[in-house]
Parts: structure tokens; sequence; C-alpha cells
């Protein structure tokens, strides 16, 4: 009898996938062949696409905000002070492959591709809450700084991934300066 894999080996496994092939050629055939295993195992732990491509969602979501955990040593006035933060850990270039990813699934969610325009949106607010509590002040005040800091953020690394690190850098600067003319 071969190895069994755990529903952990196989979301990580599609993971991996998604990071080298993109999350549109990731199916329950190609992560099979890619795990050894049959697809019947994948479906298993994963009924539909639709879930397996949830938690690998879910699982890039988490490993983001571990990577992002040690710029929050404590809360920020605004967002602003946030991105001055943040933007320092998501710059570095191994991040680079977790946004690659989020900007497909968002274009995927973007042209009406299901389950990527249920997602996505759901993986926006959760960024968003999960952002406000490194904010102080009262719930509304949090929150709006929190959607400024994560459309914010969204853009510089948009931006990134298309005109490249020093163009992004350089807005990062400016947007998070104190304002002056000239």
């Amino acid at each position: 009898m071969g190895h069994k894999h755990t529903k952990e080996e196989i979301l990580e496994g599609a993971l991996s996938a998604a990071f080298d092939d993109g999350l549109s050629q990731l199916t329950f055939g190609r992560l099979a062949k890619r795990l050894g295993i049959s697809d019947r195992v994948v479906v298993y732990y994963f009924p539909s696409k639709d879930d397996l491509i949830g938690e690998v969602l879910a699982a890039m979501g988490a490993e983001l905000q571990a990577t992002l955990a040690p710029a929050f040593t404590s809360p920020a006035s605004d967002h602003r002070e946030l991105l001055r933060a943040v933007w320092p850990v998501l710059a570095r270039p191994d991040a680079d492959p977790v946004f690659a990813l989020f900007f497909e699934a968002g274009g995927l969610a973007a042209t009406g591709c299901e389950p990527y325009a249920s997602l996505v949106p759901q993986l926006v607010e959760a960024w968003i809450e999960w952002a406000a509590a490194f904010i102080r002040g009262t719930r509304p005040y949090r929150r709006a700084e929190a959607e400024v800091a994560i459309a914010v953020i969204d853009g510089l690394l948009l931006t990134r991934q298309l005109a490249g690190p020093e163009v992004a850098n350089r807005a990062a600067r400016r947007l998070s300066a104190p304002t002056r003319r000239g």
C-alpha cells in the first residue's frame, strides 16, 4: 500500500502548483499527477474545484499574514503610517510570487470567472478587516483607513508587478511622505 496523503499535504502541493503554473492551470488531474496520486484522493479532500481554489486562496492569505506579522509591532495612526511599516516587507522579491498569484485571482474575478468572482471579494474584505485591527481609533475610522491602506498597497504591488520595483518604491516613498508642494 502506498503513501496516503493528508489534506494538508495536498493543499501544500496545490499551493506550490499554483505558484509554479498559475491558478488557471490548477486542476484535479494536474495536481494528482504532480503529487503522484489518484485524482480521486484529491476529490476526497476537496469535493469541488471551488473548494480547492478557496482553500488555496485562504492558504495564500495566511502565508502573507505570517510574512507581514513582524511589520506590525505597534498600531498605526493612519494608512500612511501603516504603509511605511508594511512596504519594506511587501517590496521584497520573495513576496512577488504571492502577489502575482493574488493578481491572477483578481483578474479572473474581474472577468466574472467563478469561483474567483465570489472568493476574491471575500479575500479583500478579510484583508481590510485584518488591517483595521492594526490602526488606532474608532471602528469607523479604522475601517476607512484600512480600506485606503489596502487600495494603496494593492496599487503599489500591481505597479511593482507591471512597472518594476523601482517605480513602486518611488511611489511608496512619495505616498507615505508628509505632504509638501513643489
